[in-house]
């Protein structure tokens, strides 16, 4: 279980992403870090709260590409547009 909250937190945040979660769960990073090294395992919940963040953030990322598409380069449109 450390490696799939490692490995959400580096797609949330980049590979500093213990300090970030820590504020967006609202606990302690300490607490972040035990998870991450497995001497603790995260309780239930966190895994919600974890698919709740990757969702908001994959349809901030869809609205972005949108609007690149829209808004953006030429290039980034593709033939059809």
């Amino acid at each position: 279980m450390s490696r799939l909250l490692t490995e959400t937190g580096e797609a949330l945040y980049g590979p500093q992403w213990q300090s970030p979660l820590s504020r967006d769960l609202g606990c302690n990073v300490r607490t972040i870090q035990r998870w991450a090294a497995g001497v603790n395992d995260p309780p239930d919940g966190i895994w919600i709260d974890l698919h709740r963040l990757t969702q908001e953030r994959a349809m901030m990322l869809d609205a972005l590409s949108d609007r690149l598409k829209i808004e953006g380069a030429p290039g980034i449109r593709g033939p059809e547009d």
